[in-house]
C-alpha cells in the first residue's frame, strides 16, 4: 500500500523525435547511466551568431530518462505513465504533461499515431491499464467518468459536448473557471461523461478528437494552436463502507513552445501565437516561484491553463513532464530552450495526499441510529417513560415486526422492538390477540387481501385501454410513414429526371438510409456491415461522407479519395482490419472446440464415476482406491483449460485493437473528408473571383454543388420544399456568399462554352475540373 502521503519532486523525462528525411541532425549525446542520465548538445560555432565569436558550444541537461529516436510507444508507456496510473489507482491525483515545439510530437506522444495500432499513445494505452485493473479488483465498487478539455485563446470549450454539432470551435461550450471557499477549481459547463469499460472510454477519446478536428480551419492547426487536457476521474468505495477515494489523471498536450519571432507571421496567428506564449509564459511564471524557497504568492490565476492545473503544480499530485526535442540543426535552439524549462520543473516538490472523504449521507444514516440507540438506552438507565401516544405508522410498524417474527421459523430469531416500555407492551398486548383469537386477525388480513385483489383488477383494466390506444397510435404512424416513403420516392424519380445535377440532394426524413444515399455511403456501409456484426457502433462516429453531396460533387470527392495521401492509410487499415476479423473468427472457432471438448471430458469423468460407484456396491468389501484413468481425465482437462485461456486473451486483445483500427478508420476518413471540403470551397472560390464571368444578357441561377458540413444536422425539409430556380425567376445574389455558415453557395456562370477556368497546374486535376463544367454547361443549356 502507499502511504498516507508522498512528498517527490515532479519527475522529468525527455523523448527526442526522429529525424525527417530532409533534416541535417543536430550534434548532442546521450549518457544514460545512473543515477540521473544526461543530455549533452553541442551547438556548432557556424550557428552562434555574432561578431565576437564567445557563445557557449555544449549544454548539458539531467533527466530522470531519456528516450532516443528509437524508442517505441510501449516502452513509453510502461517508463513514464504506467507509474502515475497505479497511483492514481491507489486514490492520488496524477498529471502527465508533454512540453515542447510544434512538431516535436507531443500529439503523437501523448494521442498516439493514425497509422498503426503499436503507435497508440499514452492515453487510450493508460485507459486499456486502468479498466484492466478494475476489472481485476472485486474488492471495491469503481466509477470512471471522463472530460476533454481544449484551452485556446484564453478560452475553455468542452470537446465532449454530447450535442455533436459543432461546426467550429465556438459552437463548442464554453468552459468557465469557478472558485469556492475553499480556494478549489470548478469548470463550469465541462460534461463528466460516464465510461464504464474500455471501449465507452475510447469512443469517448475519439468523440473528442473529432470534434477538436472539426473545428479546426485551415488557419487554425488546432492540434499545435490550442492546450488539449484530457482527464479520467476514478472514485472508488468497499462496499459497506461510508469512505470513498476520489483520484483524476490529467494527460495534457501543451500548445507549441516555440517563440513568435520564429513563427514569422502576423494578424489573426499573431494573436494566436501570443496567447499561446502568453500561456506558456505564465505557466513558467508559476514554476520559477513554486522554485523559489521563500515564495507566498505563485500566480496560479493568470492564465486558465494554470488555474486548471493548480493542483498539479505544486499541489496534492503526483506530476510528470516529458520534455519532447527535435534535434535537427534547424530546431537546436528551441530544444535547448526546453531542456532549459524542464530542468526548472524538475526543481518543483509537490504533495500528493490519498483522496479519501466519507460519504455524508452514509454517515448521517449511521449517526441517526446510533442517537435513537442511545435515547433507548438513556431511557432504559433512568427508568423515565414516556407519556405521549405512538403514532399510527409506529403502530403499523410494529404489526409487521411481530407478524415476521411468527412467520420465522428460526427459534433463534428475536422480537426486537428497542427499549421503549410503550411498544414493548403493545406487542405483548397484539401477540396476546393473535393467540386468544387467532380468527379475528387473519379476517383482518382477508379483507385486506380482497381490496387489494379489486385494485390490482382496476389497474389491469387501465392498463389494457392505455396498450389499444399505443397501437391504435403506431398503427397510424405506419401507415403515415409509408404514404410520406412512396412521395419521396416518386419526388425522387422526378428530380432526378427534371434537374438531375443542378439541384442539390436534401434528405427527407422519411426516407430510408440505404435508399436516400450516395454509392459511396454504400459501399462504406457494406464495409461497415462485416464488422458491425461484432462491435455496436455509436452515431457520433457514422458522420460518414457523401450523406449530402450533389452528384457532381461526389464524383469530385471519389477522384479526391484516390488521389489524397490517406487513402492508402485507410486501404492498409482495411486489409490488416480484414486479416484481423479473420484471425478473431478462426479463434472463436477454436474457443468453441476447446469448450466443447472440456465438456465431453467432463461426461466422461461423471460416467466413470458412475461405474465405479456401481462396482462398490456390487463389491462393498472392496474400498475405493486411487483411479489413474480419472486423474488422467482431469490433467487433460486442466491442459484444455489452459488453452482456452490463452486463445481467449489473445481474443479479447484483438477485439480491443479491432475496435481501435475502426475508430482510426473513422477518423481518417473524417480528415479525407475534411480536406476536401477544404479543396471544394477554394476551387468554388476561384471561380467567383472571375467577375468577368458573369454575363448579364443571359443568366441562369444553379445551386452550386457545394460540399455541405456533414455534421451539421439538416433541417427535416422534404422534397417538396426543394429549391428549383428557372430562368425567369432570378433571386439576386449576394457576392460574398462564401461564408462558413451558407450550406449551400451559389455562383453565376454563363453557359456559353467559352468559359475562362483557373487550373490548378496538376493535370489529371485539371481535366477532371474541365470535364466536371462541360457536363454541368450541357445540363444548363438544355434546361436555358
Amino acid at each position: 500500500a502507499v502511504a498516507a502521503m508522498v512528498k517527490e519532486t515532479i519527475r522529468v523525462y525527455a523523448r527526442v523525435k526522429p529525424l525527417g528525411r530532409r533534416q541535417q541532425a543536430g550534434s548532442y549525446s546521450v549518457d544514460n547511466e545512473e543515477p540521473l542520465p544526461s543530455l549533452e548538445i553541442t551547438v556548432p560555432r557556424d550557428l552562434a551568431d555574432g561578431f565576437i565569436n564567445n557563445k557557449r558550444e555544449s549544454y548539458k541537461f539531467k533527466f530522470q530518462k531519456i528516450f532516443d529516436q528509437e524508442a517505441k510507444q510501449d516502452v513509453i508507456f510502461d517508463s513514464i505513465a504506467k507509474p502515475v496510473a497505479e497511483c492514481v489507482l491507489a486514490g492520488y491525483n496524477g498529471t502527465i504533461f508533454a512540453y515542447g515545439q510544434t512538431g516535436s510530437g507531443k500529439t503523437f506522444t501523448i494521442t498516439g499515431g493514425a497509422e498503426r495500432y503499436s503507435d497508440r499513445g499514452i492515453i487510450p494505452r493508460t485507459l486499456s491499464y486502468i479498466f484492466d485493473q478494475l476489472q481485476k479488483d472485486s474488492s471495491k465498487v469503481y466509477t470512471t467518468h471522463v472530460s476533454y478539455l481544449e484551452i485556446y485563446n484564453e478560452c475553455g470549450y468542452d470537446l465532449l459536448d454530447p450535442r455533436h454539432e459543432a461546426s467550429k470551435m465556438e459552437d463548442l461550450p464554453k468552459v468557465t473557471i469557478m472558485e469556492d471557499s475553499d480556494q478549489n477549481i470548478h469548470l463550469k459547463n465541462l460534461s463528466l461523461q460516464q465510461a464504464t469499460n474500455e471501449e465507452e472510454a475510447l469512443n469517448l477519446l475519439f468523440l473528442g478528437d473529432t470534434n477538436r478536428m472539426i473545428a479546426e480551419t485551415p488557419m487554425n492547426q488546432a492540434s499545435s494552436r490550442s492546450h488539449c487536457i484530457f482527464t479520467i476521474h476514478i472514485s472508488s468505495k468497499e462496499p459497506g463502507s461510508a469512505t470513498i477515494r476520489r483520484s483524476k489523471l490529467h494527460l495534457v498536450d501543451l500548445a507549441g513552445s516555440e517563440r513568435v519571432a520564429k513563427t514569422g507571421i502576423g494578424g489573426h496567428l499573431l494573436t494566436e501565437a501570443k496567447y499561446i506564449n502568453l500561456s506558456l509564459h505564465y505557466l513558467e511564471q508559476v514554476i520559477i516561484a513554486l522554485a523559489e524557497k521563500n515564495r507566498s504568492h505563485i500566480p496560479y490565476r493568470n492564465s486558465m491553463m494554470t488555474s486548471v492545473l493548480r493542483d498539479s503544480l505544486g499541489g496534492n499530485c503526483m506530476t510528470t513532464m516529458i520534455a519532447m526535442l527535435a534535434m535537427d540543426k534547424g530546431n537546436i535552439d528551441e530544444s535547448i530552450s526546453t531542456c532549459r524549462f524542464a530542468q526548472r520543473v524538475a526543481l518543483i516538490k509537490n504533495e500528493a495526499v490519498l483522496n479519501e472523504e466519507i460519504d455524508p449521507r452514509l454517515m448521517i444514516i449511521q449517526l441517526k441510529k446510533e442517537i435513537q440507540d442511545l435515547k433507548d438506552e438513556l431511557v432504559l438507565v433512568t427508568g423515565k417513560q414516556r407519556k405521549s401516544e405512538l403514532s399510527q405508522e409506529e403502530l403499523l410498524q410494529l404489526d409487521e415486526l411481530i407478524e415476521t417474527f411468527l412467520k420465522d421459523n428460526d427459534p433463534d430469531s428475536s422480537l426486537d422492538v428497542g427499549a421503549d416500555m410503550r411498544k414493548i407492551k403493545y406487542c405483548f398486548v397484539h401477540m396476546k390477540q393473535i393467540i386468544n383469537h387467532p380468527m379475528t386477525s387473519s379476517k383482518k388480513l382477508l379483507s385486506k387481501d380482497i381490496s387489494e385483489e379489486k385494485n390490482s383488477n382496476e389497474e389491469l383494466e387501465k392498463l389494457k385501454g392505455l396498450l389499444q390506444q399505443r397501437d391504435n397510435e403506431i398503427n397510424i404512424l405506419v401507415t403515415m410513414l409509408k404514404k410520406e416513403k412512396k412521395k419521396a420516392q416518386d419526388a425522387l424519380s422526378q428530380l432526378n429526371a427534371t434537374s438531375a445535377g443542378s439541384a442539390v440532394l436534401e434528405q427527407s426524413p422519411s426516407m430510408n438510409l440505404e435508399e436516400s444515399q450516395s454509392p459511396s455511403r454504400c459501399s462504406s456501409l457494406k464495409e461497415a456491415k462485416v464488422f458491425s456484426s461484432s462491435i455496436p457502433r455509436l452515431p457520433f462516429l457514422s458522420r460518414e461522407a457523401g450523406g449530402n453531396m450533389s452528384l457532381g460533387c461526389q464524383e469530385a470527392f471519389e477522384t479526391f479519395k484516390q488521389d489524397h495521401a490517406d487513402s492508402i492509410t485507410i486501404e492498409d487499415n482495411k486489409q490488416l482490419l480484414r486479416q484481423r476479423f479473420d484471425e478473431a473468427k478462426c479463434l472463436g472457432e477454436k474457443l468453441n472446440e476447446v469448450r466443447n471438448k472440456i465438456n465431453h471430458l467432463k461426461g466422461k469423468i461423471i460416467q466413470r464415476q458412475i461405474q465405479r460407484a456401481a462396482l462398490a456396491v456390487l463389491n462393498p468389501s472392496e474400498e475405493l482406491t486411487f483411479d489413474p484413468v480419472e486423474e488422467n481425465l482431469r490433467m487433460q482437462i486442466e491442459e484444455e483449460k489452459k488453452s482456452y485461456k490463452t486463445v481467449y486473451s489473445r481474443f479479447k486483445g484483438l477485439k480491443v485493437e479491432i475496435e481501435h483500427l475502426q475508430l482510426l478508420m473513422e477518423k481518417v476518413k473524417m480528415k479525407v473528408q475534411k480536406d476536401f471540403e477544404v479543396w471544394w470551397s477554394e476551387e468554388a472560390k476561384k471561380f467567383q473571383e472571375k467577375p468577368e464571368m458573369v454575363d448579364s444578357s443571359n443568366t441562369v441561377n444553379p445551386v452550386y454543388p457545394q460540399f455541405i458540413r456533414s455534421s451539421q444536422h439538416l433541417s427535416p425539409i422534404s422534397f417538396s420544399d426543394t429549391r428549383r430556380e428557372s430562368p425567369h425567376e432570378d433571386p439576386p445574389v449576394k457576392n460574398d456568399s462564401v461564408t462558413s455558415d451558407s450550406p449551400t453557395l451559389k455562383t453565376r456562370t454563363p453557359p456559353s462554352s467559352s468559359t475562362s477556368i483557373p487550373l490548378t497546374g496538376d493535370s489529371q486535376a485539371d481535366a477532371d475540373i474541365l470535364a466536371f463544367i462541360k457536363a454541368r454547361q450541357n445540363i444548363l443549356q438544355k434546361k436555358g
